[in-house]
C-alpha cells in the first residue's frame, strides 16, 4: 500500500469518527435542552431587547423593559435545571478539547488539553443569573443589563456549539449569526464569568 493510498484512508477513517462522535454530542446536548424551554426564551429575550433599544419613548421603552424581566427570570430559572440535570452525565462523555478544530476522542488521547462541558455550562448559570438579578433602576442601568445578558446567552451559545462540533466553528457560527466575533463577547460578559471561563477553558 503506497502513501497516498494510506492518507486516504486514515482521512476517511478521522472523518467518519468524528462525525460520529459529533452527532452523539449533538443528541446529548438536545436531550438534555429538549425538555426545557431555554431557547424558546433565549428568542424571546433577544427580541424584546431590540424592541425595546429600538423604542424612542421612554415610557413605553420602560414597560417593555418591565415585562422582559419575567422572561430573564425564566430563563435563569431553566438554564439552572439545565446545569444540574446535564451535572449527571458522566465526564468522559462530556470532555471538550481545546485545540482549534475537532480530532475524533482526541479529548481522551490528550486530556489535560479538554475542558469539562459540566463546568462551562454550570460558569453559564451563574452568569445568566447573576446578570439577570442587578438591580435595574433606570434605562441606562437596563440597557446595561441587557448588553450584559445577551454577551453570556452568546457566549453560552457559542460554547453549546463548541461541545457539538469545534472552536472554529462555534466561533464562525457566532460571527455568522450574531455579527459578534468571540473575542467581542469575552470582553462583553460579567467579569466573574470571563474570569471562570478563561480558567476552565486553560488560557488564565
Amino acid at each position: 500500500m503506497d502513501f497516498f493510498t494510506l492518507a486516504i484512508i486514515v482521512t476517511i477513517a478521522v472523518y467518519v469518527l468524528k462525525r460520529q462522535d459529533q452527532r452523539r454530542r449533538t443528541r446529548l446536548l438536545a436531550e438534555h435542552l429538549g425538555r426545557l424551554q431555554i431557547e424558546k426564551l433565549m428568542g424571546s429575550l433577544i427580541e424584546g431587547y431590540l424592541r425595546a433599544l429600538g423604542e424612542t419613548d421612554l415610557q413605553r421603552r420602560t414597560q417593555i423593559w418591565v415585562l422582559l424581566e419575567g422572561t430573564e427570570k425564566s430563563l435563569a430559572e431553566q438554564f439552572q435545571r439545565f446545569a444540574e440535570q446535564f451535572s449527571a452525565v458522566d465526564e468522559k462523555e462530556v470532555r471538550v478539547s481545546t485545540l482549534p478544530l475537532a480530532l475524533p476522542y482526541i479529548e481522551r488521547v490528550y486530556p489535560q488539553g479538554s475542558f469539562d462541558m459540566r463546568e462551562m455550562v454550570k460558569i453559564h448559570a451563574r452568569g445568566i443569573a447573576a446578570a439577570q438579578v442587578f438591580a435595574a433602576q433606570d434605562d441606562d442601568e437596563r440597557r446595561r443589563r441587557a448588553f450584559t445578558l445577551t454577551a453570556e446567552i452568546f457566549l453560552m451559545q457559542h460554547s453549546c456549539h463548541w461541545f457539538c462540533k469545534s472552536l472554529t466553528v462555534a466561533s464562525m457560527r457566532l460571527l455568522a449569526r450574531h455579527q459578534t466575533s468571540y473575542e467581542q463577547v469575552q470582553t462583553s460578559v460579567s467579569a466573574a464569568t470571563r474570569d471562570a471561563y478563561l480558567r476552565l477553558i486553560g488560557k488564565r
